[in-house]
């Protein structure tokens, strides 16, 4: 499978091209966000000297109930955000593998590409660099630009679309998950939903993580973003 249309709505009207990062540019089965879900779980278990059983359940609640992980600590538990950034941050990048056919699938888009990410700018350009595409984007905005309000928080989507002049209407969003792709449809955006494929299974992944939405505010969903971008519809 490289795509499932559930609507007809077509692509030709976007300008502003706007991309999550992890799990989005890089497949899920490189595991690269499994190692900075593993950090996060030890970090929980240091916080809240909880077991790692515990820890867990309470890591994946913050993150299914405040769009991060550390938006759930800061507000619960007044975690300093750099400090939690650069710890779990800490990862090898090796396997993120070069992808030369998606990096020329997005330079070749017409218009603006953008990075709107939970994570921060470093973590970002480690990941670029890694695909070969470290000059592809006019602009990655981070959760530091958030001002630490994440996806799926509307606020996260406004500031960044008047920092960069993006009109809504002629901009497109794709995320791997798909509560992320709410609020970009109801402003206006086009949404495509970047998936695993069908089998990927993985025990530090939930369900709700791996959901397909047949919903209204998801237009395009695929499990192959570089066929999709070369054959737009």
């Amino acid at each position: 499978m490289n795509a499932i249309t559930p609507t007809s709505t077509g692509l030709s009207h976007v300008t502003d091209w706007v991309f999550d990062l992890d799990n989005t540019l890089y497949p899920r089965t490189c595991n690269l966000f499994a190692q900075i879900d593993l950090r996060i779980t030890h970090y929980v278990m240091e916080i809240a000297q909880l077991d790692f059983d515990a820890a867990r359940a309470l890591q994946k609640g913050y993150y299914r109930d405040h769009g991060t992980t550390l938006n759930g600590l800061m507000l619960k538990h007044e975690v300093d955000p750099d400090h939690f950034l650069d710890t779990v941050h800490a990862i090898d990048y090796a396997p993120v593998a070069p992808h030369p056919e998606l990096v020329a699938a997005i330079r070749n888009l017409p218009g603006r590409k953008f990075i709107l990410t939970n994570g921060d700018v470093g973590h970002a350009r480690a990941v670029l660099t890694r695909l070969g595409g470290a000059d592809l984007f006019e602009h990655i905005h981070d959760i530091r630009a958030m001002t630490y309000v994440p996806k799926p928080h509307k606020a996260a989507y406004d500031g960044f679309l008047s920092l960069n002049s993006i009109d809504p209407k002629r901009a497109v969003m794709f995320d791997d998950l798909e509560k992320n792709l709410t609020v970009p449809h109801d402003i206006g955006m086009s949404t495509v939903q970047v998936v695993a494929g069908e089998d990927f299974v993985h025990d530090q992944v939930e369900a709700w993580e791996l959901g397909r939405s047949s919903g209204p505010h998801v237009h395009h969903i695929t499990d192959n973003l570089a066929h999709f971008l070369t054959n737009l519809p």
